[in-house]
């Protein structure tokens, strides 16, 4: 595509804000708005449309759908819960069995909740956002739940509550309703709610500047307000522990996404007394937790306490008592050695468990408190994701009891459950001879003193993973730094600039980006060839502002440093190019949201390095992003255009104001593409953005615009393989076929 546009700042062509060239885009729901985007999403489908690509999405489809494939559940007393949708239930239904029907590996279902048939009788096409089973620290069957439900796939949620002996709604029982709501049970009879009820209780960033303690029968707006937060804040949360012996209050005044003011009440008596709420002094950075009586800090700075100095990524331990009361005694009890990452901690009834990344692999680590924070690993599959956390710690028959996951680009997820007691999983089936697992962690540490877990269920595969091997290589960024990347190749690949590959990044929010099974990228990437026979490859790249490498890799591109993530997407291109992988005319990247102002940057800055660009649900516009409903709190990530010492770098990482400040002569095909139910994001960064692009003469740039699907992009399992071959299917083409998804010179 040409662009005849040339920078000159004494025209105002190419200084104005593009922003305001259509305020009618601004709509979200605007009759104008939603006409513009439906014409351009019938052209973006008939590009796309062919035998091939219906083929895929049924394909697809039918592997979510797939009857056979992982189900995960939640253990609620005796009863292990589950959500599911197929094709007879795309809404889905929540639904439970016993643990020996589950083990036997074909479990016989009770149905608790069809949102399906919900959704006929209410006339309200219900999105599944989870459920908060009010705790029973008696050991008795806990029995109400609050169930959250979306009327289209957003954020905003209704939150009823809903008793599992009779399968029903309570009448007349808790029923919030629809918004931005965080809930959490304190008894039988109270809520701690914190919910936007108009203008006086929201945040900038669109959220709940109060918390109320709710009680049976009474209404929302008479519950008294027990926290609250300056406006200008992220958002107010409060939470119950129902711990026997360590009930505890706790509060969190949520500054921006990385910043919190932490409180608790140790006088906690169920919710019925004033608050005394006590500040935790500990760094508003910090993530923290608390567990039977202790105070764990997870640093995310170096800290500072009397003579000893902490490294951001540590984990530390206090006694939470002591250290409200003044004592500063805190001792270090996992320090992270190199390549390696904290990314989280659950706990059972008595130990600690800890996932890490070891060079962005999957390692478990168990912390015994009582041992004095001795360490010790679980077996884990080397290059894999591994996730892990409690079955019931209030149930002392697997009190220490674990579930475990563990996949890889090219294997399926398994699921494993198992114990920290010496005895082993309650319940647990024995493991199968041709089980096996590696310790984590290069070349393979000590596994601690724990019976092997048992293999519960195992997904089958989805496509042909003996057609491609992984590797991890690195790239060397513009200021040295070396990046990592996963390559799924495909096997004797010549290495001769003839294979296409995309590259699927993200770089911002600490989110790591870690080796998984997907039938979406077996089935919809993986699995084409061209016209030659040649097979595609894959890539996920880990750029600095995610946490594969801990705190650092994160705050190393925040704000003004913000252009290292693009810088680091740009070397990994390059690097695939001069290994013999491929060329720049057969790369592609995606990325969605945060993803999408990367791929937006990609675009705009380096053009010459990428033959076809997938942009989902995109921040675009860095001088108003903080308009958007969410975007306030973003600030500490990217920084704030109203600030003129911030808003230069802003608008030097603006997708849509390079698009006039720095334009080029030629871009790829690009797709943008969102939804006008998404409300963290929204759609209209991403029609300004394509509409701008077609203003500038950018010929070969496609829009797509869902009308349901919120930030996630879909409702039910069609929707979601549409959603994602959409993207992989125009990659496709622009690499393969460019003709295809080109309109113009």
């Amino acid at each position: 595509m040409r662009v005849s546009l040339t920078a000159d700042p004494n025209d105002p062509t190419t200084t104005h804000d593009p922003a305001a060239a259509h305020p009618w885009l601004g709509e979200i729901r605007g009759e104008r708005a939603a006409g513009w985007a439906a014409e351009r999403s019938r052209e973006t489908d008939a590009v796309l449309d062919s035998t091939e690509h219906e083929g895929l999405v049924r394909s697809l489809t039918s592997a979510l759908d797939a009857p056979d494939r992982l189900t995960l559940v939640t253990k609620h007393g005796r009863l292990y819960t589950n959500f599911w949708q197929d094709a007879e239930h795309p809404r889905g239904i929540w639904r439970y069995t016993a643990w020996e029907s589950y083990a036997s590996g074909s479990p016989e279902w009770e149905t608790l909740l069809d949102l399906d048939a919900l959704a006929a009788a209410e006339g309200v096409e219900w999105v599944w956002h989870g459920s908060q089973w009010c705790p029973a620290p008696d050991g008795s069957q806990p029995t109400r739940v609050l169930v959250s439900l979306s009327p289209d796939g957003g954020d905003a949620v209704r939150v009823r509550e809903f008793d599992v002996t009779s399968c029903e709604f309570v009448a007349g029982g808790f029923d919030l309703p629809t918004a931005k709501t965080n809930v959490d049970w304190v008894d039988a009879d109270t809520l701690y709610v914190g919910t936007v009820t108009g203008a006086d209780d929201e945040t900038r960033s669109s959220y709940a500047s109060t918390v109320r303690r709710l009680t049976r029968g009474a209404a929302l707006e008479d519950a008294p307000v027990i926290f609250e937060v300056d406006r200008e804040h992220m958002s107010a949360w409060t939470g119950h522990d129902s711990t026997p012996g360590f009930e505890l209050d706790v509060a969190e005044d949520l500054i921006d996404f990385y910043r919190h003011r932490r409180y608790v009440d140790r006088s906690s008596s169920g919710g019925t007394q004033g608050h005394g709420w006590e500040e935790v002094d500990v760094p508003l950075d910090a993530r923290v937790a608390y567990f039977r009586g202790r105070l764990i800090v997870w640093p995310m700075s170096e800290w500072t306490v009397n003579d000893s100095t902490f490294e951001p990524g540590c984990l530390l331990a206090a006694d939470l008592d002591a250290w409200l009361d003044g004592d500063r005694s805190i001792e270090r009890v996992w320090t992270p050695g190199p390549g390696e990452s904290l990314t989280s901690m659950s706990a059972t009834r008595s130990r600690f468990l800890l996932s890490v990344l070891r060079d962005v692999s999957s390692a478990v680590v168990v912390l015994d408190p009582e041992q004095d924070w001795a360490a010790s690993e679980l077996p884990v599959p080397s290059l894999s994701s591994a996730s892990v956390w409690p079955v019931d710690d209030e149930d002392p028959d697997c009190a220490e009891d674990y579930w475990m996951t563990s996949s890889s680009f090219l294997t399926p997820a398994t699921l494993y459950r198992g114990s920290l007691d010496s005895e082993g999983a309650s319940g647990a089936v024995p493991v199968p001879d041709d089980a096996t697992a590696t310790p984590a962690g290069s070349g393979g540490t000590a596994v601690g003193p724990y019976v092997p877990p048992a293999v519960i269920a195992s997904a089958p595969a989805r496509f042909d993973a003996s057609t491609h091997a992984v590797s991890q290589r690195f790239a060397t960024s513009a200021d040295g730094t070396r990046v990592p990347y996963f390559l799924v190749a495909p096997v004797g690949d010549p290495f001769d600039g003839r294979t296409p590959v995309i590259i699927n990044a993200y770089g911002g929010f600490r989110s790591s980006l870690t080796p998984g099974y997907s039938a979406a990228v077996g089935l919809g990437w993986l699995g084409r060839r061209t016209a030659g026979g040649r097979a595609p490859a894959y890539v996920v790249a880990n750029l600095r502002g995610g946490g594969e490498y801990g705190p650092q890799w994160h705050t190393s591109a925040l704000r003004e440093n913000r252009v290292r993530v693009y810088e680091d997407l740009a070397a990994v291109a390059r690097d695939l190019t001069s290994t013999g992988l491929t060329t720049p005319a057969l790369t592609g990247v995606m990325g969605r949201s945060n993803g999408g102002l990367l791929t937006g940057n990609a675009l705009t800055r380096y053009p010459e390095l990428f033959g076809g660009i997938s942009c989902g649900v995109p921040l675009l516009d860095m001088l108003h992003y903080t308009q958007l409903s969410a975007g306030h709190s973003w600030i500490a990530e990217y920084g704030d255009p109203d600030d003129p010492s911030d808003a230069g770098f802003l608008r030097d990482i603006s997708p849509l104001h390079r698009l006039v400040d720095h334009p080029h002569a030629d871009y790829p095909p690009t797709l943008i593409w969102t939804t006008t139910s998404d409300d963290r994001v929204g759609p209209v960064q991403a029609r300004m953005m394509a509409a701008a692009m077609v203003d500038l003469g950018v010929d070969d740039v496609w829009f797509h615009e869902d009308v349901t699907g919120g930030h996630a992009g879909s409702v039910d399992h069609e929707d979601t393989a549409r959603m994602l071959l959409r993207s992989y299917t125009f990659l496709w083409l622009a690499l393969t076929s460019p003709s295809v998804v080109t309109r113009g010179e």
